[in-house]
Formats: structure tokens, sequence, C-alpha cells
């Protein structure tokens, strides 16, 4: 659980490598886009601030979160990616259809860091209200965007 009205997406840019010479992917949902944009705004915003240049952070939309493996598989086949950055938002309803989604997106991104050999990062919040996603797209608790990118660029330079 995070602690309550801490901001956990500073970072010390003087310990992260340079992401200038780095590419990255970034997929999207676009279920809940007003919190998926929120998130790949701070992905985007830390890779940048750590060196990565625009035309190296390629972007794209899939329907929803459960589509971000495939999205992600698909970047890595054709991409030239160093990381990917798996981007999603899912809010709990009134069916069990919430565990199903998450349970299967998180499998998938797993599955995708045992099957290749470029780190997908999982940024997919599983909140039960939109105030918890908010307070997580940039808001209270930060961007878990923009720990996304820190976490790609780390995974991108290791080994």
């Amino acid at each position: 659980m995070a602690t309550e009205n801490k901001n956990l997406s500073v970072y010390d840019k003087s310990k992260i490598p340079n992401a200038k010479k780095l590419r990255f992917g970034i997929v999207v949902s676009e279920w809940n886009d007003k919190i998926t944009h929120a998130l790949y705004q701070g992905a985007y915003d830390a890779l940048a601030d750590c060196g990565a240049i625009e035309e190296n952070i390629v972007r794209w939309n899939v329907p929803g979160s459960f589509e971000l493996t495939y999205g992600a598989k698909k970047m890595i086949l054709t991409q030239e990616v160093d990381a990917v950055i798996a981007i999603g938002s899912v809010i709990r309803g009134e069916t069990s259809h919430f565990d199903f989604v998450c349970s299967a997106t998180a499998q998938g991104i797993k599955d995708l860091n045992v099957a290749y050999d470029v780190p997908v990062i999982f940024c997919v919040l599983t909140d039960d209200t939109l105030q918890q996603a908010i307070d997580r797209s940039g808001g209270k608790h930060g961007n878990k965007g923009t720990e996304a990118a820190i976490a790609a660029i780390q995974m991108a330079v290791l080994g």
C-alpha cells in the first residue's frame, strides 16, 4: 500500500543512466483515457528529462489494458526498442471483470519479460476508485508513469 500523501515519483536524475541512445516503446490503453494519458505524459516527460530524444519514443494505442500484452509483443518484434512501457488503468466495478483483466494483463506482461530480451514495464493502475487512479497518475502519490519510465531506463541498460 502506498504511503499516504507521499509523492513516490521523485527521482535523482544524477543516479539515472542517460537515455539519449535508447529507444522506448510506450503502449497505452485507451480505456480510462484521462488516467492513461496522464500516465503517458509522466513517462514521456521523465524519459525526455533523462535524455531520450523524441524520435526514439514510439507510442501505440490499444483499446484496453487486456490488449497491452499483444501491443507490447508487436512493438518488441517490429520496432527495435530497448524497453517497452505498458500503460493502463483498470478501476474496480460491480463485477469480477476487474479481477480477470488485472490478472491476465499482469500474467501477459510477465510472460513477455520471460520470453524476450526486451524489458516490458508494468504501468497498469489497478485501483478500487477513480480517485485512487487520479492520485497515482499525477495526484498526491505522484505519477506511476514517471516511475515506469525510470524503471524502463534502468532495465534497458541492465547487464
